[in-house]
């Protein structure tokens, strides 16, 4: 079985890595790892048509605006669906640490 170290591919992407078919050579599904730096903001989390994602804060609690307005607390998630977009921001002094499970809705595989 192979591992993947998606914080060290995030740190070289720039702070998110999407760990998907190019990978895992599959289709069914991908994942996504990111980081926000203390104060970053303006991160775009947007699945894009015929996709779904479950979002969650694994360390941090994390502004989001757009298409849900609040905070995700630590160890919260929630659910995004095709075109809807959102925007995180990262108030705190700590970093902090999300990760996105995504697949394809009904009938959404056409790439």
């Amino acid at each position: 079985m192979k591992t993947f170290d998606i914080r060290e591919k995030a740190k070289a992407s720039g702070g998110e890595y999407v760990l998907g078919v190019k990978d895992t050579q599959s289709h069914a599904c991908y994942m996504i790892y990111g980081f926000l730096k203390p104060g970053e903001k303006g991160r775009l989390i947007k699945p894009g048509s015929g996709h779904e994602e479950l979002v969650a804060s694994l360390k941090g609690d994390i502004k989001v605006s757009g298409c849900f307005n609040g905070i995700l607390k630590e160890g919260t998630a929630f659910h995004i669906k095709g075109e809807s977009e959102c925007f995180f921001e990262n108030d705190s002094s700590e970093e902090a640490v999300y990760i996105i499970a995504g697949g394809h809705s009904e009938g959404g595989h056409q790439h």
